[in-house]
């Protein structure tokens, strides 16, 4: 019988690229990227000037692939545990972070340096993407990585480092409202910041805690399933999936533009259709399983969302 390759072959030539990609979590970045259009789109009402959509894609293409590659670096010790313990971690996996293959700083696939230098490569094009679209996302940017690296040192700290983890992800939706209007709403963002938040809580931060709960609690977790247990924090979770979901909606009707009303009713209905179903599940029987469909089906939330706010902009420019 011929050896399984080892996981170096398996990424030689330009396949090592994706070691590149899996460190930043590229398919899932890629979902999560939906979410700063969504938030410009809902603002306005309609599109913003196709320079100011393009310079903000790649900054906001950047942006995620620079903060998802901290997380790794920051994390790197931790990850390094991770590997030593857990048999099979170098596979992809059923969740959308493992895809190609996880932590691969921490297998020894990429160095460190190698590491570090993608990072610091898309978080200068992030910098100067933001600093041209308004400085005021250099600040965000800034924001956004320093909340992550404190969220990673707080793993071992406090369970409401979650809260931590909602205020990254609503840096990317806060910064595009501010690129494409530099005095937009205080209730408008107010409204979207607590709907980015409350998704990513209960659609994300949750349920991949508790589908990590066994290996997080040999490494001395204090996520909130190893601390509150995992029936009340699916509970949680579920929760603020419904609060999301009511907060979304609103954000449709207090944009700046006035968008059809019932864009936020089909807002709500497909908020429901994406979470209802699996966090009910994983209330019933909070498991790694039901985690992960909840996981999965969570992170379609941005891309949907935004199809229903161009559809609701182009309903708006075509209707008779």
């Amino acid at each position: 019988m011929n050896p399984s390759p080892s996981p170096q072959a398996a990424f030689r030539g330009w396949a090592r690229l994706n070691l590149f990609w899996a460190l930043s979590r590229t398919p899932h970045g890629l979902l999560d990227m939906c979410t700063p259009p969504f938030a410009a789109l809902l603002w306005l009402g309609g599109f913003p000037p196709a320079a100011v959509a393009g310079l903000g894609l790649v900054t906001a293409f950047a942006g995620y692939t620079a903060v998802y590659a901290l997380n790794d670096l920051v994390d790197f010790r931790l990850d390094r545990e991770k590997v030593r313990q857990a048999a099979g971690f170098a596979g992809g996996g059923a969740d959308l972070d493992g895809r190609i293959v996880r932590h691969p700083l921490a297998q020894g696939l990429l160095s460190f340096r190698e590491g570090l230098a993608w990072t610091l490569l898309w978080s200068a094009v992030a910098v100067a993407g933001a600093f041209l679209l308004n400085p005021v996302c250099v600040a965000i940017f800034a924001g956004g990585c320093l909340c992550e690296a404190v969220y990673c040192r707080l793993f071992r700290v406090s369970p409401w480092r979650t809260l931590v983890s909602g205020a990254v992800k609503t840096s990317g939706a806060v910064a595009a409202v501010f690129a494409v209007d530099p005095a937009p709403s205080g209730a408008f963002l107010l409204a979207l910041f607590a709907a980015v938040f409350a998704w990513e809580i209960g659609g994300q931060n949750i349920p991949n805690d508790i589908a990590d709960l066994a290996e997080d609690l040999r490494l001395g977790a204090r996520t909130l399933p190893a601390v509150l247990g995992q029936q009340r924090a699916s509970r949680l979770a579920a929760a603020a999936l419904a609060a999301a979901a009511g907060l979304t909606a609103a954000c449709f009707a207090l944009g700046r533009g006035s968008l059809p009303g019932a864009a936020a009713l089909l807002s709500l209905a497909a908020s429901c259709y994406l979470w209802a179903p699996p966090a009910r599940r994983l209330v019933r029987r909070p498991d790694r399983g039901a985690a992960l469909g909840l996981f999965n089906r969570a992170s379609l939330y941005p891309p949907l969302q935004l199809a229903i706010a161009v559809a609701a902009i182009l309903w708006n420019r075509w209707a008779p």
